[in-house]
């Protein structure tokens, strides 16, 4: 919390001015950063003509955020768990709204995959992008993000 407060020009104490518990910082912490990704990923639906390019282009912004913020990442997948319940639920809503931002584009591309495979395989590149969080091999980060990339971008089959 002195860290935090530091960041925020007060007191670590001062914080509990503004949220009752470290549970309600992290929620909105947590949400704030869904909110983001899920408003990126329907901009970039939206604006992208091809479907091709434009979950590319959702790889490539789930590669920034667990690499370009890879401790809020790491923190985001340990304490999600912890939340109150009403929290966990609404999240986990806005989460599934992102997947299905992720499915939309696989399933257009992909017209041959069923709802059941295109999840396995959206999950499969995400998870494949996140499975670093807690992976501490030295690496340059321009390296880990190409190889993050690619990896995503063969599970989901993109040529």
């Amino acid at each position: 919390m002195a860290d935090i407060g530091e960041k925020a020009g007060i007191t670590g104490s001062g914080i509990y001015r503004h949220f009752e518990s470290k549970s309600k910082i992290l929620a909105v912490l947590f949400e704030q950063v869904i909110d983001d990704l899920l408003a990126d990923a329907r901009v970039t639906v939206e604006n992208t003509p091809d479907l091709g390019q434009a979950l590319d282009k959702l790889v490539v912004a789930q590669v920034d955020f667990v690499v370009g913020k890879r401790m809020l990442a790491q923190v985001y997948y340990n304490e999600i768990r912890n939340l109150p319940e009403e929290d966990q639920v609404r999240l986990r809503r806005k989460q599934r709204m992102y997947i299905e931002e992720w499915l939309f584009l696989l399933r257009e591309l992909n017209r041959d995959l069923d709802e059941t495979a295109a999840r396995y395989i959206v999950h499969a590149a995400i998870g494949a992008i996140q499975s670093t969080l807690f992976h501490n091999v030295e690496s340059t980060e321009a390296r880990l993000r190409s190889l993050l990339h690619r990896s995503a971008t063969a599970v989901l089959d993109l040529k």
